[in-house]
């Protein structure tokens, strides 16, 4: 039952939520949500050369992450659909 929950749909409420934490990040990393998108349609233009992907539900995000010396460095993680590979 709880792999049922794993993978439901979003609400509003938790969409509105997401963005604000990427919002709020984003301006801790000093990178504004325009920069955010052009990184986002950077990377589906690069990774759309070898792969068919779903870029409207495509999620990138910043967040920070402690590194062996214990600071918190920023990290980007992507969240691509992949729909097919090209030949």
């Amino acid at each position: 039952m709880k792999t049922f929950f794993f993978f439901r749909n979003k609400n509003s409420r938790q969409i509105a939520k997401d963005r604000l934490k990427i919002l709020l990040i984003s301006d801790r990393v000093n990178c504004s949500p325009e920069m955010m998108e052009l990184i986002k349609n950077d990377i589906a233009q690069v990774i759309s050369k070898y792969m068919k992907i779903d870029t409207s539900t495509m999620e990138i995000q910043i967040s920070k992450t402690a590194n062996s010396n214990r600071s918190k460095l920023p990290v980007l993680y992507a969240n691509i659909p992949i729909l097919d590979l090209k030949n």
